[in-house]
């Protein structure tokens, strides 16, 4: 029996046993659910030596490798990042539980009584790479939805994951819950992307990927099941004429330069050419005093020797780093129009203090997320009060921006009679 023959069995498996346990999870009371969260943030935290040590384990084969800061950043656990996981968790539990929400009721004219109720997607798979706090966000925002998840960390955060997993599944047998409700691929192997990306002979009805580039596009293309999912966080700051000088430089700087790594910071940032005397030696000089590389067209050079010419490449690249791009327009039309040529439609922000330009901004830039005096760091599904999420979504079906637990149920409708028949 080959490796592929014998990682298709074993995913079958998984598949059959996710499908069994999303059967019971999607009738589980929301005490049930809610019992388990917190029993898995409890086992974080009395795990946490655990966790880290196999943690240092990925990091000393990510050192060897010679992979960049930004993935050894995203890579990286410790006591701060494992009490957010844990609390992570019990914010979850503590949001109102989806399942079985009456969206909308109406009755007809003939009696009969309609209501569109939410419910549970059923078996997600999730693929994703160095983040290892994915496996508890992902499991956790599965299973108060009321879905079973089967996670695919990659090979860089295997060890990790697999600690953290053992605390989900934890959690569920002192909940009284499944424990394949939540279940980890048991290896490496790229071949068992591929078999989730067939849908597990039917057993799989959605997939979320999340990582680099290369992943997603992979996934986009051969996936036979629906995905949630962004390719790149290309996010600007327009900062604008009507532009508080000391806002716009702050947010500018937290934009970019709080956690380079994520897919919410800021890329690109464009500053009206009728505020440069105000707004771009300022914003310049403190992105490059915090070590940050800016790459700029004409003016940017000239305002400080520092800056680097930009190509235009610069302008479609997420680069995950202490780097960003920078470049006067003519005005907020400029700017969106820019944004529309180069964006992601992921997250992009406006700094002004003008009313009406800023509601232009938000109405008519085309992304999932837009802001107005904020930070694109904000990109995030605990800041937008939905606990955690399991990624940032850009399509425009079903579901938009930061995906929670709502996002992960879909609907049916529920109609009630009286014995009425249809003529």
């Amino acid at each position: 029996m080959n490796q592929m023959t014998t990682n298709r069995e074993m995913m079958l498996t998984l598949g059959r046993a996710a499908r069994h346990a999303a059967k019971a999870l999607a009738l589980a009371p929301t005490q049930q659910k809610n019992d388990a969260l917190m029993a898995m943030a409890a086992k974080i935290r009395r795990s946490a030596a655990d966790i880290l040590s196999e943690n240092l384990r990925d990091l000393e084969t990510a050192r060897a490798k010679e992979l960049k800061g930004s993935f050894v950043d995203r890579l990286t656990l410790n006591e701060a990042r494992l009490e957010a996981m844990a609390k992570g968790l019990e914010e979850i539990a503590a949001l109102p539980d989806p399942v079985g929400q009456v969206m909308s009721r109406w009755t007809r004219p003939n009696g009969l009584e309609i209501s569109r109720v939410r419910v549970p997607i059923g078996v997600i798979g999730i693929i994703y790479e160095s983040r290892p706090n994915v496996t508890a966000d992902a499991g956790g925002l599965c299973l108060k939805s009321g879905n079973a998840a089967i996670l695919r960390g990659g090979s860089d955060s295997f060890h990790s994951s697999g600690a953290i997993i053992a605390c989900l599944q934890r959690g569920l047998d002192i909940a009284g819950l499944p424990r394949t409700a939540i279940q980890m691929v048991p290896n490496a192997d790229r071949d068992c992307v591929g078999l989730m990306l067939e849908g597990l002979s039917g057993t799989l009805d959605l997939i979320v990927p999340r990582g680099g580039k290369s992943l997603v596009a992979r996934v986009q293309a051969d996936a036979r099941v629906p995905v949630f999912s962004h390719l790149e966080g290309i996010c600007h700051v327009y900062v604008d004429r009507a532009a508080d000088p000391e806002m716009a430089r702050a947010v500018c700087l937290n934009a970019k330069m709080r956690r380079t790594g994520i897919c919410g910071s800021a890329e690109t940032i464009l500053i009206d050419r009728a505020a440069a005397e105000t707004n771009l030696k300022p914003i310049i000089t403190t992105l490059l005093d915090a070590g940050c590389e800016v790459r700029g067209d004409d003016a940017a050079q000239a305002a400080d020797a520092r800056v680097k010419p930009a190509t235009e490449e610069d302008w479609s690249t997420e680069y995950l780093d202490a780097i960003v791009s920078l470049k006067l327009v003519d005005g907020v039309g400029d700017a969106m129009a820019h944004i529309a040529r180069h964006g992601s439609q992921h997250t992009d922000s406006i700094i002004t203090e003008d009313a009406a330009t800023a509601e232009r901004f938000l109405n008519e830039v085309d992304s999932a997320i837009v802001l107005h005096n904020a930070s694109t760091q904000f990109a995030d599904g605990g800041e937008f009060g939905f606990g955690a999420e399991i990624g940032i979504a850009t399509g425009k079906l079903h579901a938009r921006g930061p995906v929670g637990v709502e996002q992960l149920t879909t609907f049916k409708y529920q109609v009630r009679g009286k014995g009425q028949t249809r003529p």
